[in-house]
């Protein structure tokens, strides 16, 4: 969906706003949702060409000691180690640890998240192809990030009262546009658009005239739908399978030798599934009251899962990382298309799941 502008790029590294260009256009930071903590998050005092990028689902201790021993630039987490504000930077909480030692090392700290959760190829669709081919949707579609527009409706007396309004209007500077009509002798009906911020000043000059403050109304104006993108994903398999299939490939996309496996409600191993529904990382609440023979996501809670049970809905859990990481590899293969080459970027050797299955 979002096509990549190449960049003339020196021969032997490349800029941090460079880089961060790219990433832009890989995953655009509009995307994330609104309660999420994305982008750059650390940001060094002093320029720095970028020659080596580690790439990491989890930014942690471990995996800050593999940074610094590398003489990394920048790190590119997924979850973003910095989310609530700080209000001192102390010794005493890890994730402050990390915020200090990438200040002091000159290390460059970006996380893209939900956006490149919900952008179109993303992790939810990487995650939902593990399953098989077919037709797939967006649970919530992500809509443009432009400003929100209104429309309102009313009519004039005669051609002077229109000329009147529409002059008070072009004086005030709204910006906006407008289309008139005279169904009839007696009046005209005027619709105008404006964005949201000039919505305020739009209304108090019609209102200074009776007979469109009369009949004003006002009705906000949809944004326009990002297609593919968005949160979460459902697909329609072109070849149902069983649900052991299912388990298995999932395995294999993901690399895991164990999944969590909830069956629904009169379900076998051996029954059909025809329709999958994922979300990556803690899907319950994204997931909740979808129509689908499988749900597949990082966790769900103990009630989440025996809800969608009782639905005849069965369950893959993967645990929360997992459902993730494995998009890295993806990551890395699209930055180096789009980056100079002298620019390394590796994949984490330290990052991994806290869970493990003993």
């Amino acid at each position: 969906m979002f096509k990549l502008s190449f960049i003339s790029h020196s021969a032997q590294a490349m800029n941090l706003p460079d880089i961060l260009e790219v990433l832009e256009q890989l995953a655009p930071l509009s995307l994330a949702e609104p309660w999420d903590n994305v982008g750059l998050l650390v940001e060094p005092s002093k320029p720095r060409l970028v020659q080596k990028i580690l790439l990491t689902n989890d930014l942690t201790v471990s995996v800050m000691e593999e940074a610094e021993v590398m003489s990394c630039d920048l790190i590119i987490s997924y979850h973003p180690p910095l989310f609530k504000p700080f209000k001192r930077l102390v010794q005493k909480d890890w994730k402050q640890q990390l915020a200090i030692r990438a200040v002091e090392a000159g290390i460059a700290i970006y996380s893209p998240h939900t956006a490149l959760d919900s952008v179109k190829g993303g992790i939810n669709d990487w995650l939902i192809g593990g399953v098989g081919s077919g037709s797939v949707s967006v649970l919530r579609q992500a809509v443009s990030s432009g400003p929100l527009c209104h429309k309102l409706e009313f009519t004039v007396r005669n051609h002077e009262e229109l000329e009147t309004v529409l002059s008070e209007l072009g004086d005030r500077g709204t910006g906006v546009t407008f289309s008139a009509a005279r169904p009839d002798s007696h009046a005209y009906s005027v619709r105008v658009s404006c964005c949201d911020s000039a919505l305020t000043s739009v209304v108090q000059t019609l209102w200074q005239h009776s007979t469109p403050q009369q009949s004003l109304s006002i009705l906000p104006v949809s944004k326009q739908p990002l297609l593919g993108c968005g949160v979460g994903r459902r697909g329609t398999l072109d070849e149902p399978i069983s649900i052991e299939t299912a388990v298995n490939r999932m395995k294999a996309h993901l690399g895991l030798k164990h999944l969590r496996l909830a069956l629904g409600a009169q379900k076998t191993l051996e029954s059909t599934v025809t329709t999958v529904a994922v979300c990556a990382g803690s899907g319950g609440s994204v997931l909740q009251g979808v129509t689908a023979d499988l749900y597949i996501t990082g966790e769900m809670s103990h009630h989440e899962v025996l809800d969608a049970v009782a639905a005849g809905t069965s369950v893959i859990l993967t645990d929360h990382s997992n459902s993730e990481r494995g998009f890295l590899s993806v990551l890395r293969e699209r930055l180096s298309v789009h980056l100079d080459d002298s620019v390394s970027v590796q994949l984490s050797q330290k990052d991994r799941d806290p869970l493990e299955v003993m």
